[in-house]
């Protein structure tokens, strides 16, 4: 268990398996992933595509009703890529972000 000063996040993670379509504001192709573990400020996601470190991304998700008072909610996140890692089966990539903003997409009628 890490101690209180290896510890950065500034809130609590739920591991939740959601499936989110990233987009680098200064390319115009997406890919998809799918979260490993995310919080109000951070996220840990799973791609195929090979994202830099310090790089800006945009995300579109579902999250979980642990982290919206009880409701799942779509959002838009922006936020800075902190740290990539070669995902330990051999394919695709680990991604690491800070979540700098979080809106909340209107839900369409259906």
């Amino acid at each position: 268990m890490p101690d209180a000063k290896s510890e950065r996040r500034s809130g609590r993670r739920i591991q939740a398996r959601v499936p989110v379509t990233i987009r680098s504001p200064k390319e115009s192709a997406q890919t998809a992933g799918y979260t490993r573990d995310l919080s109000a400020s951070g996220i840990f996601l799973y791609t195929q595509a090979q994202i830099q470190q310090g790089s800006e991304l945009e995300m579109v998700l579902i999250l979980p009703a642990e982290l919206t008072h009880g409701e799942k909610r779509w959002v838009c996140c922006q936020a800075d890529v902190i740290r990539v890692e070669k995902s330990s089966a051999g394919a695709g990539f680990g991604v690491a972000a800070s979540i700098r903003n979080i809106e909340i997409l209107p839900e369409i009628p259906g």
